[in-house]
């Protein structure tokens, strides 16, 4: 697969089909009718980020642009843009991992006050709220990138972000960089229905739904196992995680990949049942489970088994996320960051308009009676809101740019990492068992982090090896064509 030098050049403007057969052969000027992502100053297509020198850069290849539909087939990159290119995507996947690792830790500290302190304990309504914050995303985005591009009119800049986001859909429809559309909607290949908003909305349906029943789950288990199974089981999505990448994404097993999610999962048990705090109860016990006594046996295996298919579910959907809402391999890193948040708007977006649908009827059968937060609760429940928006942006972008896998045993890191703030908060130290799950959890995320790292740097040598090929056949082309005419 072709590396993505653009990702297949969204940014030709709508009007220049018409005059691509008096252009065909020539090298033409940045057009205007994309100038989101484009610079124009670039003699090849590029993000604007990996722009170089005029003194680095390479001879501007030649080019034909087809003239039935706008050209979205990306020409080759350069090795050094490509290696630019990589660098950003290590400094970008480094920077929303520590963000969302914060953002969680803050998140579960201030969810846990309005609920257990606070008393304002509505599960269902609490995920309604803080999976609908997801829709800002793309809002806060699209206002960052504007003051980025300020000097060109809203009208433009509005027309570009939507092509943009109408070319990279396309490219996650079909998983492939090399797609063709147009405004008539001719799709890839010439084919019909290019236009990918279909597809993006079932995609979103599909991939909502699984993350709302995963999330749901926890809810639902909280009050019917011991925090100690909670803690162990819903965080085994890591090896799900891994389970389903194998036939959905093709993901070769490496042994440095099971030892590392091995470990973790490992530690994770440590954490939970390292103290040895929890007691089973009889088979035969009748009493209900209260504040502070014991949990029913039978209550306990129910809330397991409905925790253990919220791990299932929430280790499918990241790979699901990852099949069938990200960038196909070779896309840039800005392009998977800006389209991780936009299709994250979409979850918002489905949150919103579609799942509001139990709030009443849990209501009206008194499961969870409607009870609008006030005072403190409003306000803590509100930084809970913003922080979970943080974290699913961030952890969308870190799937985006890494895989499922690398992602999950990365959020293990918050199990340690809230132990700790709670050390802080409340004053009671880290216990023995903590401390050594925590160990094992980091050991973990260490070798996964090398384990990716080789195996992005293989990729990357891939593309590096195509980008320099390209390159010679370029000058030789040029360098035949010159003798030619002389």
């Amino acid at each position: 697969m072709p590396p993505d030098t653009h990702s297949s050049l969204p940014l030709l403007d709508p009007s220049a089909s018409a005059s691509a057969s008096d252009d065909r052969g020539r090298r033409r000027p940045a057009s205007p009718g994309h100038p989101f992502l484009h610079d124009p100053s670039s003699s090849y297509d590029t993000d604007p980020e990996f722009d170089l020198s005029a003194a680095d850069r390479p001879p501007l290849p030649r080019r034909t642009t087809p003239t039935s539909l706008r050209s979205l087939t990306p020409v080759p990159i350069s090795s050094q843009a490509l290696a630019l290119d990589s660098r950003l995507r290590y400094r970008l996947a480094a920077f929303f991992l520590v963000v969302s690792l914060v953002a969680f830790t803050v998140q579960t500290e201030l969810a846990s006050i309005v609920q257990h302190d606070l008393g304002w304990d509505k599960a269902y309504c609490m995920l309604y709220l803080t999976h609908g914050s997801w829709v800002f995303l793309f809002p806060l985005q699209l206002g960052v990138l504007r003051l980025m591009k300020r000097d060109i009119a809203w009208r433009q800049f509005w027309r570009g972000v939507l092509w943009d986001v109408r070319v990279v859909g396309g490219m996650v429809q079909y998983q492939k960089l090399d797609v063709q559309t147009s405004r008539g909607g001719r799709g890839q290949s010439g084919r019909a229905g290019g236009s990918p908003w279909r597809y993006l909305a079932w995609t979103t349906a599909g991939i909502t739904c699984a993350l709302t029943v995963a999330g749901l789950s926890w809810y639902l288990a909280v009050s019917m196992t011991t925090p100690s199974d909670l803690t162990a089981i819903y965080n085994c999505s890591a090896f799900f995680a891994y389970a389903f990448s194998i036939p959905l994404l093709k993901e070769k097993p490496r042994m440095g990949k099971i030892l590392a999610v091995a470990i973790a999962i490992i530690g994770v048990l440590v954490v939970a049942y390292g103290d040895g705090t929890d007691t089973d109860t009889d088979t035969d016990s009748d009493t209900d489970s209260g504040p502070g006594g014991e949990i029913p046996s039978g209550t306990r295996f129910l809330g397991n088994l409905i925790i253990g298919v919220g791990s299932v579910l929430y280790g499918l959907y990241e790979v699901l996320y990852k099949r069938f809402a990200c960038p196909p391999s070779g896309t840039s890193a800005f392009r998977s960051v800006t389209f991780a948040n936009t299709f994250g708007s979409m979850i918002g977006l489905f949150t919103i308009f579609v799942l509001w649908i139990p709030i009443p009827i849990l209501h009206w059968t008194g499961i969870e009676p409607f009870e609008v937060p006030t005072g403190r609760a409003a306000w803590l429940l509100f930084w809970s809101i913003v922080m979970n928006m943080s974290f699913a942006g961030s952890f969308l972008v870190l799937i985006s740019l890494t895989s499922p896998v690398f992602s999950s045993v990365a959020s293990l890191l918050t199990i340690f990492i809230v132990a700790v703030s709670d050390w802080f908060v409340t004053g009671k130290p880290l216990s023995g068992a903590s401390m050594l799950g925590g160990v094992f959890i980091m050991v973990a995320f260490g070798v996964l982090s090398w384990s990716t790292w080789k195996e992005i740097e293989e990729e990357e040598e891939g593309k590096r090896r195509r980008a320099v090929a390209a390159d010679r056949s370029e000058e030789d082309a040029e360098s035949g064509s010159d003798k030619d005419e002389d």
